[in-house]
């Protein structure tokens, strides 16, 4: 009941990115449901079947990720003050992500059914009674445990990625590894637990507490108390203070005293460029020298390691792309693009990465075809306005993310006087930025691709 309220009660954006997930989950059934109907039509090739199911898998895979872009970004369920003194904590609301994302995929997985019976002519009484029955095996029964099989698989699967990724996680960092003194001045801790014998027999004192230990030493061994609460004094005239300060600056500091750490600079930057650009390469160069034996297995192989190595390579790129806006000497504008990049490499950099594979294998399947793809058929552009759609909408979904975690710094740049036209301008650098450094580099890959299957 707590989900259906909360899905009730959304804002119109919210729910159109629900919308868009149960639509690309209606397509992706339909695929499925159809790749079903090839199966019951034509029962001796198997393999062609086999092949348009494996196919399923890209459309699946894009709202599936879909799906999870915009359950990372649904306001009702994110952790706020306050939540958990109700009953709605972090486990509470990650349930709460999951049935609403369970709920998008069933109502698209349901429309995909009544479609997929329409089409075929199972249901009449509206437009387009039996427009594929031959495509669709209209004249042979359902089998109904398959349809709901391959029904259940995406909501399944979205349900348990929205879980997985939206886990209640521990919010304190780990205790750093600090190094101890031990027994005598030794690096390390002790072997055993220290007793208090220990401590107090031999004058061991830990390191921000050595200073009092010695100071303690001193006015024991070389002053005299005085009861009435005059300054304790040496036995030479001079008070324990200095007698500490003078031991403290004749003593050498100790040789295998352990260096202060040195911060690491590149923590803020993704560690992903090398391998991305390592497999793009390798998908290329199996596409290049793909055997006539088996040429589609190649390709296929080609395009996976090719589409890995880009979404590995996006946030790098990304990142990069934020530093060449500031090179040189930037002005207030080319700097907070190029930072604002740079802090949000890592969340809009993979669905750019995601972006880029689809855009190059449209481009590529295109060129091929030598023209805007007339040859394609019903299914197959059904396939591709999946894909493309699920990626574009994940990618958008992804700049509301940015947006919203920006929301925080926006808010104290206006308190401190940014006009908003600065910050509508560093938008727009931005927007304008990426794609002049993914165009060019989608339209090569696309080139390369192609080229083998020229020939």
């Amino acid at each position: 009941m707590l989900a259906l309220r909360l899905t009730r009660a959304a804002r119109p954006a919210v729910q159109l990115r629900r919308l868009l997930v149960a639509a690309a989950s209606a397509g992706t059934g339909l695929l499925l449901l159809s790749s079903l109907g090839h199966a019951l039509a034509h029962p001796e090739a198997a393999d062609a079947a086999a092949l348009r199911l494996a196919w399923c898998a890209a459309p699946l895979a894009a709202t599936v990720y879909l799906a999870l872009a915009v359950a990372r970004t649904d306001p009702g369920t994110r952790p706020r003050p306050g939540l958990s003194a109700v009953g709605l904590g972090p486990a509470r609301l990650m349930a709460v992500s999951v049935l609403t994302t369970a709920l998008s995929c069933s109502l698209g997985s349901l429309l995909a059914l009544l479609f997929f019976l329409h089409l075929r002519g199972d249901l009449t009484g509206l437009p387009f009674d039996g427009a594929a029955a031959g495509l669709l095996a209209a004249g042979l029964p359902l089998p109904v445990p398959a349809a709901v099989t391959l029904l259940t698989v995406l909501p399944v699967t979205a349900t348990a990625a929205v879980a997985v990724a939206l886990r209640p996680r521990d919010p304190r960092p780990p205790a750093p590894a600090v190094r101890r003194f031990g027994r005598f001045g030794a690096l390390g801790g002790p072997a055993g637990p220290e007793t208090f014998g220990a401590y107090g027999r031999f004058g061991i004192r830990l390191p921000s507490a050595t200073g009092a230990g010695r100071g303690g030493a001193a006015g024991g061994n070389r002053g005299v108390a005085a009861g009435d609460g005059r300054t304790a004094t040496a036995g030479d005239g001079r008070t324990a203070t200095a007698a500490l300060l003078e031991t403290d600056g004749d003593r050498p500091a100790p040789e295998s005293a352990p260096e202060p750490p040195v911060p690491d600079t590149r923590a803020g930057t993704p560690a992903g460029l090398p391998w991305g650009v390592a497999l793009v390469t390798a998908g290329l160069a199996a596409q290049a020298y793909a055997g006539r034996s088996a040429p589609a297995l190649a390709v296929l192989l080609g395009w996976l390691l090719t589409g890995v190595g880009l979404v590995l390579a996006g946030p790098g790129l990304t990142h990069l792309c934020g530093r060449l806006l500031q090179a040189g000497r930037p002005g207030a504008l080319r700097l907070l693009a190029g930072r604002g990049l740079m802090a949000e490499a890592a969340r809009i950099g993979r669905p750019l990465g995601v972006l880029c594979t689809v855009a190059s294998a449209g481009c590529a399947l295109t060129a091929l075809s030598g023209g805007p793809a007339p040859a394609f058929g019903p299914l197959s552009t059904l396939g591709a306005l999946v894909v493309g759609g699920a990626t574009l909408a994940t990618l958008l979904t992804a700049a509301v993310e940015s947006r919203q975690y920006r929301a925080g710094t926006t808010a104290a740049l206006l308190r401190l006087g940014a006009r908003p036209a600065l910050l509508r301008g560093a938008a727009a650098l931005r927007a304008a930025a990426l794609p002049a450094l993914f165009g060019p580099l989608v339209l090569a890959i696309a080139a390369l691709s192609a080229l083998p299957l020229s020939r």
